[in-house]
C-alpha cells in the first residue's frame, strides 16, 4: 500500500474517465487524499471521498484562488458534513510566483494571501486537523507565520532549501515530495532529511514523472516513481520507502 497524499481527482482533467482512474488506483493499492483548491473543488473532493473506498478529502482555498472570497462557515460546514472523510485543511498557503509589478500592488497581493491563509489556519485549529500547505517563492514568510501557530501538517510539493526543510520539520511538518523531484535538483535534500518526515504525492494531473512521458496526464498510481526515486537516493528498497511514507501519512492524517 502507498498513500498519495496530494491528488486532484476532483479536477476537470479527470471528467472523462474519473471512475476508471479511481478503479486503477484501488486495484493497485494506492490510497489518495484528494485535495480541493476552492469551494467547488473541495466539495467535489468530499463527494469523491464519500463515494469511494480509499479516497479521503482535504478542503481549502488555494492562494492563487483568493479572488474567491473565503467563507469560513461554508468550509467548516463542509468539513463537518463528512468529518470521517475530511482529513486535512488544504491546500492553502502563500504563492508569490505570479506577482504584480508595482510595489503597492505587490504588498496588497501578499497581504490578501496572508489574511486568507490566517483565516484558514483558524479553521485548522478549530477543527483540530492537520494542514496541507502550498508554498511557492515564499518560504521565509511562511516559516515566520508558522513559528507561532503550533500546528502539524505537510509542506506540499517542497521546493525550498535543506535549511528550510529542517525548519519545517522542527515546526512539526512533513515534507511532501512529488514529480517536481525530477525537474529540480533536490537530491541532496532528499538524502539528508529523515525518512520519518517524508510524504509521497503526485499532485495529479500535474507533474507527471518522466517515465510516463511529460505530456501525459498524471494519476495516483504513478506515485510509485516517487517512491523509487527516493529509494534510489537513500540507497534502500522500494518497500522500505513505501512502508515508511505510508506510516507517516497514517500518523499525520489518522487514516
Amino acid at each position: 500500500m502507498i498513500i498519495d497524499t496530494h491528488s486532484h481527482l476532483n479536477f476537470k482533467a479527470f471528467n472523462s474517465d474519473r471512475d476508471e482512474v479511481i478503479k486503477r488506483t484501488q486495484e493497485q493499492g494506492v490510497i489518495c487524499i484528494d485535495v480541493g483548491t476552492k469551494y467547488e473543488t473541495s466539495k467535489r473532493a468530499v463527494e469523491l471521498a464519500e463515494k469511494n473506498d480509499g479516497i479521503y478529502a482535504a478542503i481549502g482555498l488555494h492562494p492563487t484562488e483568493t479572488g474567491e472570497e473565503f467563507n469560513y462557515e461554508n468550509y467548516k460546514k463542509l468539513a463537518l458534513s463528512a468529518s470521517r472523510r475530511v482529513v486535512a485543511i488544504g491546500e492553502i498557503g502563500l504563492d508569490y510566483y505570479y506577482k504584480p509589478k508595482t510595489k503597492a500592488r505587490l504588498e496588497q497581493f501578499k497581504e490578501k494571501q496572508k489574511q486568507v491563509f490566517l483565516q484558514q489556519l483558524d479553521l485548522v485549529r478549530e477543527l483540530d486537523l492537520p494542514v496541507i500547505i502550498h508554498c511557492r517563492m515564499a518560504h521565509q514568510n511562511l516559516i515566520e507565520i508558522l513559528k507561532s501557530k503550533n500546528l502539524i501538517g505537510a509542506i506540499h510539493c517542497f521546493t525550498g532549501t535543506l535549511e528550510e526543510a529542517r525548519q519545517y520539520i522542527s515546526l512539526g511538518f512533513y515534507i511532501g515530495l512529488n514529480g517536481i523531484i525530477f525537474k529540480l535538483d533536490l537530491d541532496e535534500i532528499i538524502k539528508k532529511i529523515p525518512l520519518d518526515k517524508i510524504l509521497v504525492e503526485t499532485d495529479c494531473p500535474y507533474l507527471t514523472p518522466p517515465a510516463e512521458g511529460r505530456d501525459k496526464r498524471n494519476e495516483p498510481i504513478f506515485v510509485k516513481y516517487i517512491v523509487q526515486k527516493i529509494a534510489d537516493l537513500k540507497e534502500t528498497s522500494f518497500n522500505e520507502i513505501a512502508e515508511a511514507t505510508t506510516q507517516n501519512a497514517q500518523n499525520l492524517f489518522k487514516i
